[in-house]
């Protein structure tokens, strides 16, 4: 995955602090038996939003992480715009959650896993950066990409029951 961040992108441990962010996020969606995704928005370098999934807990397909923070975050900051802003999330983004971002007008997604067989920005698409649309992201992948992979992996191994719970 190519990371795009280009000069004046914050400096690799910002990312991975705010990583961290997210991660501890995806730990709760697993302890509460959620696919362990978890997202956080920042605004000039400070979180103003995170979540992780609550598909199962809430029966909504859209409760992504990166749909739930960016409601939150178009909450606190009074603006469906979300300009300046930066989405964390463990996992490369689907169709879905790539399209909110664009609309949201995000300037920067910063990812850790890559998702082969949903991720829509580079996997099997790549929706942020696509030149048709009226707006695009600079992508950072790989974050992290061993801890948020680690996770997810131990928490379908235990549903399968291969392994105690993720967490």
């Amino acid at each position: 995955m190519s990371d795009d961040a280009g000069p004046g992108a914050p400096a690799d441990d910002a990312d991975a602090r705010a990583m961290e962010v997210a991660l501890e996020e995806a730990r709760l969606a697993a302890a509460e038996g959620e696919v362990p995704v978890g997202a956080a928005v920042l605004k000039d370098g400070v979180v103003v939003a995170q979540a992780h999934n609550l598909r199962e807990s809430t029966d909504d397909p859209t409760a992504h992480a990166e749909v739930l923070a960016l409601r939150e975050a178009a909450r606190v900051l009074g603006t469906w715009r979300l300009d300046g802003c930066t989405m964390v999330v463990t996992l490369e983004p689907c169709f879905m959650c790539a399209g909110a971002l664009v609309n949201a007008r995000v300037a920067r997604l910063v990812y850790g896993a890559t998702d082969p067989k949903a991720g829509a920005v580079g996997s099997l698409a790549d929706v942020a950066r696509d030149p048709r649309l009226n707006h695009r992201l600079v992508v950072r992948a790989g974050v992290r990409a061993d801890a948020c992979g680690d996770l997810l992996r131990r928490f379908f191994a235990a549903r399968r029951g291969d392994a105690p719970t993720a967490g």
